[in-house]
């Protein structure tokens, strides 16, 4: 069931994009994503959003970048997703962390 022309076969694997909300965690990132679905009764549209737990290997997204994050193998408990690519910039200037003194 190869291939005639040689090419690779188009991934499965699902992909999102969506806003980073926070990167607290190390190596992990949580992405929202902002879906519209139209109501089925109502027939209006409705803005649904959902959280996903994304690898970010290099911690190279920041706080309000668009991403791209790709599904991939369960990870951890929650994480199931892998950040393919970051999209967008955030133009929001990040804030260092600041060690507290140990009291």
């Amino acid at each position: 069931m190869s291939d005639a022309t040689g090419t690779k076969p188009e991934s499965r694997r699902t992909e999102k994009i969506g806003n980073v909300v926070s990167t607290k965690m190390q190596k992990t990132i949580v992405v929202q994503v902002e879906m519209r679905k139209t109501h089925p009764k109502y027939k209006r549209v409705i803005k649904l959003n959902k959280k996903f737990y994304a690898h970010d290997e290099q911690n190279s997204a920041r706080v309000g970048d668009v991403v791209r994050i790709k599904e991939s193998r369960p990870l951890s408990k929650l994480k199931r997703w892998t950040l393919e690519e970051v999209i967008r910039r955030s133009s929001l200037p990040q804030v260092e962390e600041i060690p507290q003194p140990v009291v």
